[in-house]
């Protein structure tokens, strides 16, 4: 570790994140066994050890090879990631218009769907394709919509939530 809390990465850094990683592909390793000679019961065993313990053990066993330092490291990288994909606060006018039509499409499918299925043609042969389509533009268009219509989603669900509409005016 350097002076100034980050870490410098060596040889303990390095196999914890082996052990990790490791811990992570464990469950691959189950055909390997299953394919073996071994008993019904070794397999089994074996096969749970692999979904169930070992990866948690090398978990363990890489954040105490790392230490507090790397394991910090390890996890700021990791929510770093995903914090710079969050969507923005605001988003433009036009951005805002696109994201509330995948957001109404799936949810106006959806409502209607159940009583008009016999007048859209195919809709049948493609239930399951269609439903996923309309999961997917419905999950994406929070993030076209930007972080302010969390907070307006969010608001839904808390009893005492008050909206402040603002008005611009364009003179």
């Amino acid at each position: 570790m350097t002076t100034n809390g980050e870490i410098k990465p060596g040889w303990r850094f390095y196999s914890g994140i082996i052990l990790f990683v490791l811990g992570l592909l464990s469950p691959l390793f189950i055909p390997l066994i299953t394919a073996t000679a071994l008993p019904t019961g070794w397999k089994t065993a074996l096969s749970g050890l692999l979904m169930l313990g070992i990866p948690e053990l090398l978990w363990v066993a890489a954040a105490a090879i790392m230490g507090k330092a790397g394991f910090n490291y390890i996890k700021g990288k990791f929510w770093g990631f995903f914090k710079r994909m969050a969507p923005p606060d605001e988003v433009s006018v036009g951005r805002y218009r696109v994201g509330l039509i995948m957001f109404s499409l799936p949810i106006l499918f959806g409502w209607i769907g159940p009583y008009g299925l016999q007048w859209i043609p195919g809709y049948e042969s493609y239930r399951l394709a269609v439903n996923l389509i309309g999961d997917i533009l419905l999950i994406s268009s929070f993030f076209v919509l930007g972080g302010d219509f969390w907070d307006k989603i969010r608001g839904l669900f808390i009893h005492n939530a008050k909206i402040q509409i603002l008005t611009n005016n364009p003179k």
